[in-house]
This record gives structure tokens, C-alpha cells and sequence, in this order.
């Protein structure tokens, strides 16, 4: 709060949202609450009534003409007229709304921004951000901030420290910013709820990741932060280290009221940083005694025990959980559920769980069994039909031109809240990799390998990549056998050219890389034979005949170097 000092602002806040705003929602959090609650009772005429609503909302796009909307009645009617499918259905209408004819997929006149996200393929997707799109995320983060802090009261009204990415990396052909969503979501919070939060917007327009994370850290260490939101736990470890690395630059900022020259920050975003960039002599005097005891300056030194970190914690995410004792102590850990630029599909209720209840209010919602997913007819439920403890691909419709999408994403069934499933994320399927975000498919792997020995004039009979999990950075194992590389100089530029071909094609694998939250793929020589005794033993355990079976260029298993160690030649 500019102008004011530590204690006068922590006064004024605590008046002003405790005594103020506080009564004036806990009516609006109640009711909020009750709603949701309500709809979980009856998932099936929920879900209905929201598909039913959605395809008459859009009934005069040009999609909706050439799939019948306006004569479907019922599910079994809509699932007849619209595949499951990615992407790429609605691609080429979207490709005609991204040159601004809305029509075509849309009945929105207004599009705030398009969100940006990778996918399957070479091609980028875009997801149309509307007024709709901005309600559904609205209404599921506050479901989710309101429930949290009825179970967190010290969290409440406290600080927010929110990392959000440029909403305006660039424009579409019309002149509609791309990018990412949590950017514009950040600009567009209400003035009494942009109080709160240590970061404005302007950050995000930071390219450096060192800069970007410096920033972060000199905005919010002096501040008593409650709440902290990373979707992905590891920007929360990156974050934790590089205050713990630039401990002395950020001590000596906060004692002079400057923010570190050394960054690589844009002027103009220095400039709007400005009147936030105060001294705080007793802060710094108070960090530097934690580090002359400690050695060492992590969130656990300055930050309350009660402050709530907000991340995912399914999947590979469990891996860097284990590291959050001894950076953020014993703060409380809470998933942010089951969420992506296409939309959000489930709501945590409590801490220390990946499970949350199916967001039913938001989106329609179908699940293939995990089992059937090849099937050329695979059986589609609806959320009431899950049987808990069985996994399945979830498919969304949206209000805003998905249709029955398929994110790729497996989640189990772990129970039901009322009537209304609990799902936990497990992975993004047998042909996806998602250590920290990057979401590299088989696709783009054997893509790229193509066009590497193509450009090499070489052969390479077999091959796969998997994630290698280190404690001081993950990253990708290329596994090749010794009689398909002749020396470590070759399987090194495989390697690396691969790396490069990857970080053209998918833009999060590439962020993930520019952060440092993964490391460049690294090759490993197999003993000859190794796969084909590899191959041999997953048949055994997946059946089918050695006609169908097709050796997987992607592995997506962290266990599986510990499991090929033995094979391993020295490099």
C-alpha cells in the first residue's frame, strides 16, 4: 500500500476486509457454496440441462448448422451428431474466428483474448476467452478460494502471491491478444481484490526467468503472505531458490528501496514497479539474522507456517512435493484441482489430496474407460455412471466451442461428493509426458526423429524417450542401443538436435526448458538387445499378437531408467 508503513498497512487491511468486506461476503460465499453443493445432488439433470443450454446458445454458429444442433434433443442425440475427438474438429473454424469471424464457432461478440496452449500436433491451439469462459473460470476458482479459506481463517484476507503469464504474447490476425489466460485474469481483478495480491500484472510481461523470479521474490519477502497459487509445484521450488540464491541482493534491495539493477526487467514495467519498491530496513535486519543462523533464506524463514500453497500434486507432481518441507516447512498444501487453458474439471475440497469433485456447473462432461480407449466404439459414461476406483479419458463440452474434447487426460474415480464423482489426475495418457507442464506427445517425438535422420541421411531401428527424474533438475533420457549409434558423438548430437527440434515445436516444453524446471534431453547406450527383450516382456503383460504390437517412442514412466539401469553402457 503505497505511502504507508508495514504495521499501518497490515492495520488498515485487517479493518478494512475483516470489518468492511468480510460481512458483505460471507452471504455471497454461502450462497455460492450452497449452489454448488446443490448441483452435486443431481449431477445428471445438472449436466443436462447445462449441455441443452449450451447447444441452443450457439445454434446459429456455422459449426452448430453443420453438426444439427438445433434438432438435438437429447445426450444420445448429440453424441450421434458430434464425435469425440481433439482439436482438430473445430479447428478450422476456429482458424476462421481467429480472422474474426466469431460466427463460426461462437455466438460471442466479444472476444477478451485467445488462450494459448500445446497439444498433440505441430499446430498451436487457441481457446477463445469470453465472457462465458471468464464466468466458468470465475466461478471455479471461487468455489475453490471460498472453500479453502473457510478451513484456512488465518489465510483469509492476507496476502496472495500469484505467478500469471503474458496475456498479450501477440495478435491474431484480427488483432486479438494471444497468450496466457492467468495474465488477463490478473488485470481484470477487482480494485478491493487487486489489494491483496504482492505481484501485479505487469510482471508477467518479465521474459527472463531469473529476472521474473528475482521480482517476484522482492515484491512479496517482506509481506505476510496467506496464500500462495502455481498451478505447477516446481515454479514454487524454482521460486524458493532463487531467493535462497540472490539472498544478499535481495537483503541489500530491501534495506536501499531499490529492485536490483542486474535484472533484465522492461523499463516501462520498472517504471509501474516503482512506487511498490519501498525500503524495509527491519526486514532486512530480521532476514539477515535468519541467514547468519541458517546459512540459508527459504520461505519457511519469512513467510507464516499458516500460509496455503496452492498446486497440483497428482501425477509426477508428487515428486516435488517431497523437496516442500525444506523450503516451505510445514505449510499447508492444497491441489488447485484439475485444470487447463481449455477449462477447469474438478474442485479440491480438502488438503493433501489430488481428488477433487467434478466442476458439473461448468462444463458437460463424458469419460471413456481407460481400457476402451482404442476401441473403434468405446463405451461413453456420463459423471453419475463412474465406478470408483476405475480410471477414464475425460471429455468436455464447453460454453465457449468445445465439443466433446478430448484433453487426453486419465483420472480415477476415488469416490463421489453426494451423488457427484471425485476424480484424481493420473497422467495424460500412454502417449503423453507431463513432468512439470510440458505435455510432450509421441506425436512430436517421432515427428521431429523423422526429420533429424532425414536431414542426417541415417537410420535408427529403435528408439524411445522417458523422463528422468533428479532431484537438482529433471529432464528426457534418449534410450538407443549401442548397434543403432556408432559412438557417444553421434547419440550427443541425436540428442541435442532433438532437443532443438522440440523446442521449435512445442512452446511449453520450451518455457519449461527457458525456466530451468527441466534439463536438455541426455542419452543413454542400451546393450544390443535390449529392447527387443523389453518388447517381448510388455507384450507378455498387455497382450494382443507381435503383429499389432508397436514399440512405444515415448515412455511415459519415471521409473523406467531405474528399471533399464542394469542395460546402461558407460558414456
Amino acid at each position: 500500500m503505497p505511502g504507508l508503513s508495514e504495521r499501518a498497512a497490515n492495520v488498515l487491511r485487517e479493518f478494512f476486509f475483516q470489518g468492511i468486506v468480510s460481512p458483505i461476503l460471507s452471504l455471497s460465499i454461502k450462497r455460492k457454496i450452497r449452489q454448488f453443493e446443490q448441483a452435486t445432488k443431481n449431477p445428471q439433470d445438472s449436466q443436462q440441462k447445462l449441455l441443452m443450454a449450451i447447444l441452443r446458445r450457439h445454434q446459429n454458429t456455422s459449426f452448430a448448422k453443420d453438426h444439427h444442433f438445433s434438432s438435438i434433443q437429447s445426450i444420445d442425440e448429440f453424441r450421434n451428431n458430434i464425435g469425440v475427438a481433439g482439436y482438430e474438429t473445430i479447428e478450422p473454424y476456429m482458424n476462421r474466428v481467429l480472422k474474426g469471424e466469431n460466427s463460426a464457432l461462437l455466438a460471442d461478440r466479444r472476444i477478451h483474448m485467445f488462450a494459448l496452449t500445446s497439444g498433440t500436433t505441430n499446430t498451436r491451439k487457441y481457446i477463445p476467452v469470453t465472457d462465458s469462459y471468464l464466468e466458468n473460470y470465475r466461478r471455479g476458482w471461487n468455489i475453490w478460494g471460498l472453500n479453502a479459506f473457510l478451513k484456512h481463517e488465518k489465510a483469509k484476507f492476507q496476502p496472495i502471491l500469484q505467478m500469471s503469464g503474458d496475456w498479450d504474447e501477440y495478435r491474431s490476425d484480427s488483432g486479438v491478444p494471444c497468450g496466457s489466460v492467468t495474465g488477463l485474469t490478473a488485470r481484470m481483478q477487482r480494485k478491493v481484490i487487486r489489494w491483496l495480491y504482492c505481484v501485479p500484472p505487469e510482471v508477467s510481461r518479465i521474459k527472463d526467468s531469473a529476472s521474473k523470479y528475482y521480482t517476484v521474490m522482492r515484491l512479496s519477502i517482506d509481506r505476510p503472505v496467506g496464500l500462495i497459487l502455481a498451478a505447477n509445484p516446481s515454479t514454487l521450488i524454482n521460486l524458493a531458490k532463487a531467493g535462497d540464491h540472490e539472498k544478499e541482493s535481495l537483503i541489500r534491495d530491501l534495506r536501499d528501496g531499490t529492485l536490483s539493477s542486474r535484472m533484465d526487467i522492461p523499463a516501462d514495467v520498472r517504471k509501474i514497479l516503482g512506487p511498490r519498491i519501498k525500503k524495509r530496513p527491519e526486514k532486512a535486519m530480521e532476514l539477515e539474522k535468519v541467514i547468519n543462523k541458517t546459512g540459508s533464506l527459504f520461505p519457511k524463514d519469512f513467510w507464516p507456517e499458516h500460509c496455503l500453497l496452492g498446486n497440483w500434486t497428482g501425477g509426477s507432481m508428487a515428486s516435488y512435493l517431497r523437496h516442500y518441507p525444506s523450503f516451505y516447512g510445514t505449510m499447508p498444501v492444497r491441489d488447485v484441482g484439475l485444470i487447463a487453458s481449455e477449462g477447469r474439471m474438478t474442485i479440491p475440497l480438502e488438503d493433501n489430496t489430488p481428488s477433487g469433485v467434478l466442476d458439473i456447473t461448468t462444463h458437460f462432461f463424458e469419460f471413456i474407460p481407460e481400457d476402451e480407449k482404442d476401441s473403434p466404439n468405446p463405451t461413453v459414461l456420463l459423471p453419475h455412471e463412474l465406478v470408483e476406483g476405475r480410471n477414464y479419458f475425460i471429455l468436455f463440452t464447453t460454453s465457449y466451442g468445445l465439443y466433446r474434447y478430448d484433453i487426453h487426460d486419465v483420472v480415477r474415480c476415488t469416490g463421489f461428493f453426494n451423488k457427484t464423482p471425485m476424480l484424481q489426475f493420473l497422467n495424460k495418457g500412454s502417449y503423453f509426458s507431463n513432468l512439470t507442464g510440458e505435455k510432450i506427445s509421441e506425436y512430436q517425438i517421432t515427428g521431429s526423429m523423422a526429420e533429424i535422420l532425414r536431414e542426417l541421411d541415417r537410420t535408427l531401428n529403435i528408439y524411445s524417450i522417458a523422463p528422468v527424474w533428479s532431484d537438482e533438475q529433471p529432464f528426457y533420457g534418449l534410450f538407443v542401443e549401442s548397434g543403432d549409434v556408432p559412438g557417444t558423438d553421434v547419440a550427443n548430437r541425436l540428442a541435442s538436435l532433438l532437443e532443438n527440434k522440440l523446442r521449435k515445436i512445442n512452446i511449453e516444453y520450451d518455457s519449461k526448458r527457458e525456466s530451468l524446471r527441466l534439463g536438455p534431453i541426455k542419452p543413454f547406450i542400451l546393450k544390443p538387445g535390449t529392447w527387443q527383450t523389453w518388447d517381448r516382456e510388455r507384450l507378455k503383460k498387455t497382450g494382443g499378437t507381435l503383429e499389432q504390437y508397436k514399440h512405444p517412442c515415448l515412455i511415459n514412466d519415471l521409473e523406467f531408467k531405474s528399471r533399464i539401469n542394469p542395460s546402461i553402457l558407460p558414456m
